[in-house]
């Protein structure tokens, strides 16, 4: 088995094609920026009609600087943060391919460009700043990407080391509704569901100071933990739209009744397998409904849950690989998405993903050890590459754009990172 360490070789970009160093090094959010962002994303919710609501816990009298810690589900979650946190200065902590949206704009509001599942040193350094010099708050996602089935995603043991390292509070924002308004898997028509979102101070400065780092951990891990659709039940929150259901195959890929992967389908309110030809309602409460027969899972984080333990055991039994050679789109900047062509990616649990292929004359290999990537940032219908489904690998130089010919394999692709991760460091 090999160990976390990266192993890469350089691309080499024709002369103009810079790695940039946009949003390393944050700048103090302006006043004017701030008061901007509270006002434009107030402005946005409004727009949505879904009604939101922030209900602030153990906040009395807490100022910066703080670290805030929030689960992410959609866009709209910086919306909901801007609006709970002013007037407060916000230093907010973005992945490569959002700076892509407006990079310039967002390194004078005081946003930290980071890659995905990777090593960042330069994070660590600009958190100390944001806390320790200009005194407001940092602000990340841990989860570094949007839930797939509205349920917490893995959260990394690095997020302790920083809290204790910097001793000062921390403060957990809870979302629910967002996911509900859009689904991750879904097109992109808002559901009406309403916002709602915790602001919470789990952490003094006193206790940071008191605990350790695992103790510090698993009190982010208890206060991170959600589940929406539980919540929607849980509130009674009819969703009524037509195409409520349209998409969720590309979370549930596998048939729980005949077991086939990869042939599953979703149209208007229903999920259907092609294989089989077994049919699922979604209920206006976002629950799923047999048609005929029995329902095997009606919460819907419980049917991604078992397609994890599907691919839990291939990796034990030995019976999992990934292999294909696909299309590869690197970004060595917020600006430029550069087409590599044809390149293999392989996946299993001795190498980890390895990338190969020949660019600009050159030949290339990416590795990223199973050790050393606990998740797999995952995309479906990625906007900025004509709306493909695609897979991330990130290095501290590049991020890395794969796009699978095989049909919904993004999914298993995250869950066999992750438990390929829990297996290795496990022995």
């Amino acid at each position: 088995m090999k160990d976390n360490t990266d192993f890469l070789t350089e691309i080499v970009y024709p002369d103009g094609i810079e790695r940039s160093t946009i949003g390393k090094v944050p700048a103090k959010q302006p006043d004017n920026i701030t008061k901007g962002a509270y006002i434009l994303s107030s402005a946005i919710l409004s727009l949505v009609r879904a009604g939101y609501k922030v209900e602030k816990i153990n906040m009395d009298d807490l100022k910066p600087p703080y670290i805030l810690l929030a689960n992410h589900m959609q866009f709209m979650d910086f919306a909901m943060l801007f609006r709970a946190t002013y007037p407060h200065k916000v230093n907010v902590v973005a992945a490569f391919n959002v700076f892509h949206l407006f990079p310039k704009t967002m390194e004078k509001a005081g946003c930290i460009c980071t890659h995905k599942f990777t090593t960042d040193t330069a994070l660590v350094r600009s958190c100390k700043k944001v806390l320790k010099e200009y005194g407001d708050v940092f602000c990340m996602y841990p989860e570094a990407r949007y839930t797939p089935d509205g349920t917490q995603s893995v959260l990394p043991d690095a997020i302790g080391k920083l809290v204790k390292k910097n001793g000062v509070p921390l403060v957990v924002m809870l979302n629910h509704g967002n996911y509900l308004n859009l689904p991750f898997w879904a097109d992109y028509t808002y559901r009406k569901a309403p916002f709602f979102a915790t602001l919470k101070q789990v952490l003094t400065a006193e206790q940071v100071a008191s605990m350790t780092v695992d103790e510090i951990n698993e009190v982010i891990r208890k206060e991170m933990t959600y589940d929406d659709f539980k919540w929607q039940k849980d509130n009674n929150i009819i969703i009524k739209n037509k195409k409520r259901a349209q998409g969720l195959h590309k979370i549930l890929y596998q048939c729980p009744n005949c077991k086939t992967e990869h042939k599953m389908n979703s149209k208007g309110i229903h999920l259907f397998c092609e294989e089989c030809g077994k049919k699922w309602e979604m209920t206006t409460l976002g629950e799923l409904k047999a048609l005929d027969g029995e329902t095997e899972f009606s919460h819907i984080p419980d049917w991604y849950k078992w397609e994890r333990e599907n691919v839990k055991n291939e990796l034990l039994q030995g019976k999992y690989h990934y292999g294909e050679e696909l299309e590869i789109i690197s970004q060595p900047n917020v600006y430029d998405y550069i087409p590599l062509g044809k390149g293999k990616v392989t996946h299993d649990l001795e190498n980890g993903f390895v990338i190969e292929g020949h660019y600009n004359g050159h030949n290339y290999k990416i590795e990223r050890p199973t050790k050393g990537l606990y998740s797999l940032h995952i995309e479906y219908g990625f906007n900025q590459l004509k709306g493909v489904d695609c897979f991330e690998i990130s290095t501290t130089n590049d991020s890395f754009y794969c796009i699978p010919k095989r049909k919904d394999i993004v999914t298993k692709l995250a869950l066999a990172t992750e438990e390929a991760f829990k297996i290795a460091n496990e022995k």
